[in-house]
């Protein structure tokens, strides 16, 4: 993966993590709702899109894709100093190319956001997110968190 779409992943990643935020939504039914068309545009459109404030982009999105509230609020209630938006995206974007074969990143895309691992991450209040990224990318691969 060069450096431009290495960007455009982050991009594309922290938007959805943004946009599940805003929306209280599993960042899993953001990405189902969006499906792999519409991830793939936003990819091609990341080097114009970044240049535009994450919140006109988000409204954008959720308002093309009809995206509704949910009740998923993992910011709220955390007990805890939360990281960013943009945090989150990049861990995203790390384990999208480290676990993509070539040429099937969206695809790795829609796996990791839509698997367990999404959803604990996502759970501010554990420190998972502060793990070693090997630990969470090797639980992603075998379907768990690892003891």
């Amino acid at each position: 993966m060069g450096e431009k779409e290495r960007n455009d992943y982050f991009y594309v990643c922290a938007l959805i993590e943004y946009i599940a935020r805003e929306t209280r939504n599993h960042r899993g039914d953001i990405v189902r709702t969006i499906g792999k068309k519409g991830i793939e545009k936003l990819l091609c459109d990341a080097e114009v899109n970044h240049c535009l404030s994450f919140e006109q982009v988000s409204d954008e999105v959720i308002s093309y894709y009809k995206i509704t509230r949910g009740e998923f609020d993992t910011i709220s209630g955390c007990r805890y100093s939360v990281p960013s938006f943009l945090d989150i995206g990049k861990l995203y974007s790390i384990m999208i190319e480290d676990c993509a074969e070539k040429g099937k990143e969206v695809e790795e895309l829609i796996k990791i956001f839509t698997s367990f691992i999404s959803d604990a991450i996502s759970d501010f209040n554990s420190d998972l997110y502060y793990q070693n990224p090997d630990y969470l990318e090797w639980s992603y691969r075998e379907g768990h968190l690892l003891d």
